[in-house]
């Protein structure tokens, strides 16, 4: 029996990695580190925990998630999403981490991304992403997964994308969705999975983990609304040529074939998932 550390076990993917264990990683035991269970800003407990542990496979979720929230607290951001990061990687040098990060370390200019596409971060999220994943390649045994846009439930119900817009639908608040942004989106179901096959794998190098369809924010709303049905509040199609705000990057879609040919199933894509799992809670 292998034993897995999963930080972040109270976020999106992070109780649901630990949630699927007896599934996809019968033989594994893991550790669900949570904030209440240890705090991940204290390097020190961090260290001294984790050589209690000894684990053999650390898959690192956590992170200071909501770009409003890095643009607010850099300081926090930087420690966490970067050199906690760092100091994993370092920890686990004789072992295996899985470090999930993010597609928006890309700008999306181009959309089609590939491993080889350079990173261009738009705001302090993806830059304090991105330089925790430069923390981890120092050691070139670890894994480094930039995630796309994922859709699911989380235990407070509010870290999805699609729990957020469902929520605020049903509070009366209209939305306004781009026609010309586009993602890989993909359940949180499926992103386990990947995780946890790749943790048995213990390959490293960087992948890019997304849906195999390209899929405008729009369609994304529109498919989630025809799901839920009426609400006070409605969704509207919009353009990135009108709107005025902080950066947003037009297009992050993926090819993630390199990925896909270690995996032993085939990357669905969003309209496809949810038509085939129809009694889901997304």
């Amino acid at each position: 029996m292998s034993k897995v550390w999963v930080t972040g076990a109270g976020g999106l993917i992070g109780s649901e990695i630990v949630r699927t264990a007896p599934r996809w990683s019968p033989d594994s035991e893991v550790v669900a580190l949570t904030r209440a269970e240890l705090d991940l800003s204290d390097f020190d407990a961090v260290a001294s925990r984790y050589r209690v542990d000894n684990p053999d496979v650390v898959i690192h979720c956590a992170a200071l998630s909501r770009p409003v929230d890095c643009e607010r607290n850099p300081e926090e951001a930087r420690r966490i999403n970067s050199e906690l990061t760092g100091l994993l990687a370092d920890l686990a040098k004789d072992g295996f981490m899985l470090h999930v990060s993010t597609d928006l370390v890309l700008d999306g200019a181009k959309g089609g991304y590939t491993e080889e596409d350079p990173p261009n971060p738009l705001h302090d999220y993806g830059r304090t992403k991105l330089a925790g994943e430069l923390l981890a390649r120092r050691h070139d045994g670890h894994a480094i997964v930039r995630t796309a846009l994922n859709f699911g439930c989380s235990p407070e119900g509010n870290r999805a994308f699609n729990e957020q817009m469902r929520s605020a639908l049903q509070a009366g608040t209209d939305f306004t969705l781009f026609t010309d942004e586009y993602r890989s989106p993909l359940a949180t179901a499926v992103t386990v999975r990947v995780l946890w096959e790749l943790a048995r794998l213990k390959l490293g190098g960087l992948y890019l983990l997304g849906g195999s369809e390209r899929v405008s924010r729009w369609q994304i709303g529109e498919a989630l609304t025809r799901r839920w049905g009426e609400t006070p509040g409605t969704i509207r199609p919009g353009s990135l040529r009108d709107y005025d705000g902080p950066p947003r990057a037009a297009d992050l879609s993926m090819n993630c074939r390199k990925l896909q040919s270690l995996l032993s199933f085939p990357l669905p894509g969003f309209h496809e998932w949810l038509e085939a799992n129809p009694e889901a809670r997304v």
